[in-house]
């Protein structure tokens, strides 16, 4: 399938929670424009919707997303604006995150929060409040994470957004545990300090089960565990340039990233690994015979899987 974007091209992608719809961040234009894509005729054809979003932002845009709800797409800017709209082009909220510069913004794969990061050693969080009814209500502080010494690069969510992996200019990554009350003012709590020896520009992905980091350096990216820190895979020079995205896929299988016209697609043997050590840890506390039956057979399923991409890996 291809979607022309007339008179213009696009720096972002993302898509809508149904899978038949997308937006795209127009270069030339400055804005948001959406597709739509509809069957006909046992094929799928793509349009583009009736009116482009209006240009608000007055520097460069790094990133913009969609809410998994379908309630709100978010967009954000270099300078320290991040803009809330509705999904018809209206500007829910205007939000200042007072960083002296976005590195990085995006919202959460629940669909509920929005996360930035940039000069400052912090990382922000708010919460998207809408009423019972579906109208927007607010944008409303949730927590932050505090705890790296220098501008952090950027973060990423696992898949249930509980926990969340943060990589600065400090040398450090970290991660932390998100699914905390903050309503009642708890924080979230710090899980892990690992070292990360890279240069900017960076990228960093967290698969949907939080076991495995990623971070790229460059052209370069090392695979962390997520609950030991070791380095489980490095991968020199998979591109020609500046890695430009990263990210896991959502059945934690594959690592995919984006480059100088090529997509990279690595398989997550360090997902393999860990989910296979979570098991065994599982088969020796279980004490019912049909259960240790079940994960016995899931260990092996998971290890024979594993040795079959080693095996590929040497061809």
């Amino acid at each position: 399938m291809r979607a022309n974007v007339e008179f213009d091209h696009a720096t972002h992608v993302r898509f809508g929670p149904t899978g038949r719809a997308f937006i795209v961040f127009l270069a030339n234009g400055e804005t948001i424009r959406g597709f739509k894509m509809n069957k006909k005729d046992d094929a799928f054809v793509i349009s583009a919707g009736h009116e482009d979003f209006p240009k608000h932002h007055k520097t460069t845009v790094i990133n913009i997303g969609i809410a998994e709800t379908g309630k709100f797409i978010m967009t954000a800017s270099c300078d320290t604006t991040i803009l809330i709209w509705n999904m018809k082009g209206g500007i829910l909220a205007n939000i200042n995150t007072n960083q002296v510069a976005n590195a990085y913004a995006g919202v959460s794969p629940c669909g509920r929060f929005v996360a930035s990061c940039g000069f400052t050693p912090d990382v922000k969080i708010w919460e998207v409040c809408f009423g019972k009814s579906g109208e927007f209500r607010e944008v409303s502080r949730a927590f932050e994470l505090k705890g790296h010494s220098a501008g952090v690069c950027g973060f990423a969510f696992s898949n249930d957004s509980s926990r969340m992996a943060t990589v600065s200019k400090d040398g450090t990554w970290k991660l932390w545990k998100t699914d905390v009350e903050y309503k009642k003012q708890q924080d979230p709590y710090l899980l892990y300090t690992g070292k990360w020896s890279g240069h900017e520009p960076c990228r960093i992905a967290m698969s949907p089960d939080g076991r495995v980091v990623a971070i790229s350096s460059v052209c370069d990216i090392t695979v962390y565990n997520a609950q030991t820190g070791e380095v489980e895979e490095e991968f020199k020079s998979v591109h020609g340039d500046t890695i430009s995205d990263l990210a896991f896929d959502s059945n934690n299988r594959f690592l995919v990233s984006t480059g100088d016209r090529v997509i990279r697609v690595f398989h997550n043997t360090a997902g393999y690994k860990a989910s296979i050590a979570n098991m065994k840890d599982m088969f020796k506390k279980a004490t019912n015979k049909g259960t240790k039956e079940r994960l016995q057979q899931q260990i092996k399923d998971a290890q024979r899987a594993l040795d079959a991409v080693y095996k590929q890996k040497k061809k």
